[in-house]
């Protein structure tokens, strides 16, 4: 009788100690709701079908993993979304944040098509400017069943606003998208609302490559807009696009501030240019560099590139 109880006993600690085995298990398997909801969205996500600036329709079966961008824009657009992990490649140009020192490379301007599709991403976005010299290389990548979606050139705020939107679909970070536009909406409100304090509007000339030839920001550019902004005058605002200006027509615009996107050490050039003496803004020194990034890259940090802008010309009321 001892015996049996001995090896009911031994049974019965054993199925106690296997319980707590598999509830420990259980537990430890049970994801938190937070993270079972956003695996859920996700997957609620994908498929998902999307028309990119050419009018192609572009399929992404799950949510990607494997990432090349092909223009700086959209690699910062990816690490503010927080998918800067699932970047696999970038260009020679990227150089923002400092984590895509560390990445491979797929070229400058002349992008290896060859090295893409031997990474083997799950997604490439390319850029409407690519279009022009990376037209068949796109195409190679598309029969190589790899999908590229083309991203708009963004001209406005809103446009980039779409933009980030529309790669936090194809990322499945939407959540976070929204919450980058919000703060740059946020941030660009913040600006204009300083802006009702200037009185007098000042006359802006933007010079984005310097000499041989000069090169500015005109009508339907981003950064007329972003001029408008924080309410100055673009000087060369009736023109189209970037236009090519001779050295007379640039002085005859007459600005009282110069800002130079051109490179470091470019202001103190445009200083001592000697048929620039007269101009009201060499006079008064006001010629100051802003980084080409801020403002070049429709991305997230063109609100800094604004709140730059905002500084040179009006440092009395963006102190």
């Amino acid at each position: 009788m001892r015996k049996f109880y001995s090896v009911f006993r031994l049974v019965a600690i054993l199925a106690i100690i296997m319980a707590l085995f598999t509830a420990c298990g259980n537990e430890a398997k049970e994801p938190k709701k937070d993270e079972a909801k956003t695996s859920e969205t996700t997957k609620a996500a994908f498929p998902i079908t999307l028309k990119d600036s050419t009018g192609a329709e572009v399929t992404l079966e799950k949510q990607p993993e494997k990432i090349i961008p092909l223009v700086p824009s959209n690699t910062e657009i990816l690490y503010a979304l927080g998918a800067g992990e699932k970047v696999t490649a970038v260009t020679d140009n990227d150089t923002y944040p400092e984590d895509v020192k560390k990445k491979e490379k797929v070229g400058g301007m002349e992008v290896n098509i060859e090295k893409i599709i031997s990474l083997q991403p799950d997604l490439v976005l390319a850029h409407n400017m690519n279009m022009f010299s990376l037209k068949d290389g796109i195409q190679q990548l598309k029969d190589a069943k790899i999908p590229v979606f083309v991203v708009e050139d963004a001209k406005s705020f809103d446009q980039v606003y779409t933009t980030i939107e529309t790669i936090g679909k194809l990322t499945g970070t939407e959540a976070k998208a929204a919450d980058v536009v919000k703060d740059m909406k946020s941030r660009l409100a913040a600006v204009q609302e300083k802006a009702k304090a200037v009185t007098t509007q000042a006359n802006v000339f933007v010079e984005i490559s310097s000499q041989p030839d000069i090169y500015s920001a005109g009508k339907g550019t981003f950064m007329d807009e972003m001029l408008k902004v924080v309410n100055a005058k673009n000087v060369a605002g009736n023109l189209e696009g970037w236009p090519k200006l001779t050295e007379e027509d640039a002085v005859k615009l007459n600005p009282d501030v110069i800002i130079t996107t051109a490179g470091p050490d470019t202001a103190a050039g445009v200083l001592a240019r000697p048929a620039w003496k007269d101009v009201p803004a060499v006079k008064n020194k006001r010629v100051y560099e802003v980084n080409a990034d801020l403002t070049n890259r429709p991305g997230p940090r063109v609100v800094e590139g604004v709140e730059e802008f905002a500084k040179a010309i009006y440092p009395d009321v963006f102190k």
